[in-house]
C-alpha cells in the first residue's frame, strides 16, 4: 500500500518534467498481483498482473497570483540634531586707579574707591560758626584750616561741617592685562590660603570661586 502514493508523486512529476505531453488526460494503471498487492504505474501491467485501466484529469498548476508588492513603509527621518547654545558674558572691564599720593590699584569700576572727605581737606576756606558777640560778628574773613591747626575753644576756627566724595583717576586695562591680574590674585589668595583661620579661608574659597569664574568666561581657561 505503501507504494501507491510513491507512483502518484511519480506520475505527478512526469507530467510537470518538461517535454512532458500537453493533453488533459493521463492514464493510470491499476495492477494486482496474485498475492492482491496494488500498484498503480504509468506502464502497462506485468504479465500474471490484474490490470485496471483508468484515465484521469492532468493536474494542472493553479494560475499564479499576482501579488502586489508590500509598500516601502517610509523610513522615520533621523531627529535633527540638537543645537546646544551657549551663552557667554561679555568680558567685564578691570580698571587701575592711582590715588593722589601716586597709589596704584586696580578695582572692577572706573570710579575706584571714592572716599567721602571734608572740604577742609581739599583746602576750602572755613569759617568761624560763631563770636562772643554772636553768629559770625567780628568773624575774619577767609581762612584756610589745616589738619595741624588745632580746632578747640570758642574763639577758635571751626571745621566747616560739609564734605564731598573724592574719587581716584581710572584707567580700563587691556584684556591680556587683565586675565594676568586674574591669575596674580588667584596665586596670591593660594599663598594666603594655607595659612589664614577657618573664618578667612571660607572668604577665600568664595573670592577664588569668582575668580575662576571669570577666568573661564572672560579668559577661556579651564
Amino acid at each position: 500500500m505503501t507504494r501507491i502514493p510513491l507512483l502518484l508523486l511519480a506520475v505527478l512529476a512526469a507530467v510537470a518534467a518538461p517535454g512532458a505531453a500537453a493533453s488533459d488526460t493521463v492514464t493510470v494503471y491499476r495492477c494486482t498481483d496474485e498475492r492482491g498487492r496494488v500498484a498503480l504505474r504509468d506502464r502497462p501491467c506485468r504479465n500474471g498482473e490484474t490490470q485496471e485501466v483508468r484515465t484521469m484529469v492532468r493536474p494542472r498548476d493553479p494560475p499564479r497570483r499576482s501579488v502586489a508588492a508590500p509598500r516601502a513603509t517610509p523610513a522615520t527621518p533621523a531627529p535633527a540634531p540638537r543645537e546646544v547654545v551657549i551663552y557667554r558674558t561679555p568680558p567685564r572691564p578691570l580698571y587701575e586707579c592711582v590715588t593722589p599720593d601716586g597709589e596704584r590699584y586696580t578695582a572692577e569700576h572706573d570710579t575706584g574707591n571714592p572716599r567721602w572727605v571734608p572740604l577742609w581737606t581739599l583746602g576750602y576756606p572755613v569759617y568761624r560758626s560763631r563770636s562772643v558777640l554772636g553768629d559770625r560778628i567780628g568773624a575774619p574773613t577767609a581762612q584756610r584750616y589745616t589738619p595741624a591747626e588745632p580746632a578747640r575753644g570758642r574763639d577758635r576756627v571751626y571745621v566747616y561741617p560739609a564734605g564731598t566724595w573724592v574719587r581716584d583717576e581710572c584707567h580700563p586695562l587691556p584684556q591680556q592685562e587683565v586675565c594676568a591680574r586674574l591669575r596674580d590674585e588667584r596665586f596670591a589668595l593660594d599663598r594666603r590660603y594655607h595659612s589664614a583661620l577657618q573664618s578667612e579661608r571660607e572668604e577665600i574659597t568664595r573670592r577664588q570661586r569668582g575668580i575662576d569664574a571669570r577666568l573661564a568666561n572672560d579668559c577661556g581657561e579651564s
